[in-house]
C-alpha cells in the first residue's frame, strides 16, 4: 500500500522498516479521477466491501463533482438563491465550512473560480499538462463567509461570483464514508480505504498495523523512496504541491490555492502528511500546514496534530509525535 499522505490515532503511530504491505485482500480501481485501494482482513467479505465502497464513490461523484452535471455544479449555477440540497451535499458543505473555520480560512471551499482561472477546469487526467499562457488576475478568493448555509434546513445561498470546490475535504470525507460503509457491509473485520492517498480505516487492523509508505507521490512504488509507518487506527492524509501540476505559458501551476491571492500557494513545504482520527481532519491539517507556510509546524504542534513536513529542499521535519524512521529504514 502506498500513499501521498497518512493519518491515524496518535497512540497508534509507529515507524517500521517492514515492507509497505499488509496480510490482507487488496482491490484497486479508478474512481473520482484517482486510484482507489481497498484492503480488507476478511477475504470472504471482499466483494461486499468493494460494492459498498463503489456505491459510496458513485454517490459522491454524482453529488459534488465539479467537472460534470452534479448537484454541486447545479448549485454553483444558481447564485443569490436559497437552494435546498440533499443530505450528502449538505454534509460535504458543512464539512468544508468547518475546515475553513478550524484553519482560519487556510482551507476554503470558495476556490472554485480561482481553480478554473488557473486552468484546473476538468478531471486532472483530461487536463493538458502544457497549454497556452493564461492571464490571471491576482485577488483573494471570495472566502467561506460568502456562503450562507442553514444546516437544519439544508439550504445554501451563494453570493454571485462564488463557486464551491469540495475537492480537498470532499475526497477525504468520501474515504471516511467508504471505510465505514465497507465495514458495515462486511459485518465486521477490518478495512483500509485509500483515495489517491487519503486513507481511512475502520474496524480492526492487522497485527503490527496497516503498513503505509508515506511518499511525495500517490503513484510511488511500494518499495520506493519514503518512510513506512504502521497505521493501527484512524486516518492519514497527505497534501502535496508535487502532484496535480501543469504548465501554462512556461509557468508551472498546481492545485493548492492560496486564499489570499487566488494563485497556487508558494510554500516552503512541498509535502505534508498528518494523522488524525478521521481522514477529513487529517487532510484539513495537512493542507492548512502547506498554505500557512512557515507558520505550519507551529500551528500543527499547537493543536497536537502529528505530522511530517517535507521542505522544497527535501528535508523532513516531524512535529507532535510523528515517529522518526528506524535505523534499518533510514539506512
Amino acid at each position: 500500500m502506498h500513499s501521498t499522505g497518512s493519518g491515524f490515532d496518535t497512540p497508534g503511530m509507529t515507524a517500521t522498516a517492514a515492507p509497505a504491505a499488509s496480510p490482507a485482500t487488496h482491490m484497486t480501481w479508478q474512481a473520482l479521477g484517482t486510484a482507489v485501494h481497498v484492503l480488507v482482513l476478511d477475504a470472504a467479505g471482499a466483494d461486499a466491501a468493494r460494492h459498498a465502497v463503489a456505491s459510496v464513490l458513485d454517490e459522491v461523484d454524482a453529488t459534488y463533482s465539479r467537472f460534470r452535471d452534479s448537484e454541486l455544479t447545479r448549485l454553483n449555477a444558481r447564485p443569490d438563491e436559497d437552494v435546498r440540497v440533499g443530505a450528502l451535499l449538505a454534509r460535504a458543505i458543512g464539512t468544508a465550512l468547518d475546515a475553513a473555520l478550524a484553519t482560519d480560512g487556510a482551507v476554503d471551499p470558495t476556490v472554485g473560480t480561482a481553480l478554473r482561472a488557473i486552468g484546473y477546469d476538468d478531471d486532472f487526467g483530461r487536463i493538458a499538462i502544457k497549454g497556452p499562457r493564461l492571464i490571471i488576475r491576482l485577488e483573494p478568493i471570495p472566502g467561506w463567509r460568502a456562503v450562507r448555509f442553514d444546516r437544519a434546513r439544508r439550504t445554501v445561498r451563494l453570493r454571485a461570483g462564488v463557486e464551491l470546490d469540495l475537492g480537498s475535504t470532499g475526497k477525504a470525507l468520501a474515504a471516511d464514508l467508504a471505510a465505514d460503509a465497507a465495514l458495515r457491509a462486511m459485518g465486521g473485520g477490518g478495512v483500509l480505504v485509500s483515495l489517491g492517498g487519503d486513507i481511512a480505516t475502520a474496524g480492526g487492523a492487522p497485527v503490527g498495523g496497516w503498513r503505509v509508505l508515506t511518499a511525495d507521490r500517490s503513484d510511488a512504488r511500494p518499495d520506493g523512496e519514503g518512510e513506512v509507518v504502521a497505521l493501527h487506527a484512524g486516518a492519514l492524509a497527505t497534501s502535496s504541491t508535487t502532484v496535480r501540476r501543469w504548465m501554462r505559458g512556461g509557468a508551472t501551476l498546481h492545485h493548492l490555492v492560496d486564499p489570499a491571492t487566488g494563485l497556487p500557494v508558494a510554500s516552503p513545504w512541498r509535502t505534508v502528511s498528518a494523522a488524525a482520527p478521521t481522514c477529513v481532519e487529517a487532510n484539513t491539517a495537512a493542507t492548512a500546514a502547506i498554505v500557512k507556510g512557515t507558520d505550519g509546524p507551529g500551528w500543527l504542534a499547537g493543536r497536537g496534530i502529528p505530522a511530517r513536513l517535507v521542505s522544497t529542499a527535501g528535508v523532513a521535519r516531524r512535529v507532535a509525535g510523528w515517529p522518526a524512521p528506524s535505523e534499518e529504514e533510514a539506512s
